[in-house]
């Protein structure tokens, strides 16, 4: 991966070229934007850029620190890892980047750090990283990968510079979908719409394999929901138990929906719905839901994913969740 085969980002690529050519790399860089959105990559090709033997604003691709970095073996390239799901601690950080970053690049210019889900790190680790990025070694670059922003200390981010992913174009994102996953237009319209702008996101529903069975499941359980009793309830979570390991599509896609009925209550417009096959049982849905009823629900969804994130009883979880959509 290059620069140049990345779809979208261009305000964030045009930065880190800029800063190359002109010899102006930051020492700490926070790349805040949602969930699949490129930081990651983007991340990597400007650590492969930097590190490469030949010195431009492309990896070349062939040198042996291209090669290195490709095979994620590069011994001046580090990314952080952490063990709980939930949260990185002080120890972490400390004895992977703050302890290690005072000693000198392997081979390279640049000793560069990459730590994903950097929202994670507690304040105890923040502080810890905090020293470093006042005072960091001229070779040192650290790259803060963050889906919540708000989550870092403003003594940390107001030393780094910050750059925010942003909504990749329609067109863009349809043309790699069809032209390079090969993708039906009616299926990457779909994934498309499911995204809004977020190309990783759409590109990991469009390789799923149980694509069409988690949009069949979603749409019968959400279309009858009001109609199930504590029996079907039961055997519902039984049924939607077996995306397990596609819950967050799974439940990404409820939110669509409910997000549609939103969209049909507001504007009545059709054309706007992700599940358009369902607009007669959303129109039924949008009448006899409020906008609050609405929202609490969208709200509900996104907690229990955010339960389901830190390990808690699937089951009861999904129970619950449904308990509440059945709700008016």
């Amino acid at each position: 991966m290059i620069f140049k085969h990345i779809v979208g980002h261009e305000d964030i690529i045009r930065h880190f070229k800029s800063s190359i050519e002109m010899g102006k790399v930051s020492h700490a860089y926070i790349l805040n934007g949602e969930v699949d959105s490129g930081k990651k990559m983007l991340a990597r090709v400007f650590a492969r850029t930097l590190q490469c033997e030949e010195g431009g604003t492309e990896p070349c691709g062939k040198c042996q620190s291209c090669l290195q970095a490709e095979t994620m073996n590069h011994p001046d390239i580090i990314t952080v890892t952490h063990e709980k799901p939930d949260v990185i601690s002080v120890e972490e950080i400390r004895q992977q980047l703050v302890e290690s970053i005072g000693i000198k690049p392997y081979k390279s210019r640049y000793k560069i750090y990459i730590v994903p889900d950097a929202q994670l790190m507690n304040v105890q680790a923040q502080n810890a990283l905090l020293k470093t990025i006042e005072e960091p070694p001229e070779y040192g670059v650290i790259m803060l990968l963050t889906s919540n922003i708000d989550k870092l200390l403003p003594t940390v981010t107001s030393r780094c510079m910050v750059l925010n992913t942003k909504p990749i174009r329609e067109r863009d994102m349809l043309e790699y979908l069809v032209k390079e996953l090969g993708l039906t237009e009616e299926r990457a319209y779909f994934c498309l719409d499911f995204a809004q702008g977020n190309l990783g996101k759409a590109i990991k529903l469009a390789k799923n394999e149980e694509y069409s069975a988690i949009v069949d499941s979603v749409v019968n359980v959400l279309k009858k929901i009001h109609e199930l009793d504590v029996d079907d309830l039961t055997t519902a979570v039984s049924h939607i138990e077996q995306f397990k390991l596609s819950i967050d599509d799974y439940m990404d896609l409820m939110m669509m929906w409910y997000r549609d009925v939103l969209m049909l209550k507001v504007t009545g417009n059709i054309d706007k719905l992700l599940f358009k096959q369902e607009y007669s049982t959303m129109k039924k849905q949008a009448g006899v839901m409020s906008y609050q009823d609405i929202e609490e629900k969208i709200n509900a969804i996104a907690r229990a994913k955010e339960r389901i994130m830190v390990h808690a009883n699937f089951d009861v979880t999904m129970e619950l969740l449904l308990l509440t959509l059945k709700e008016n």
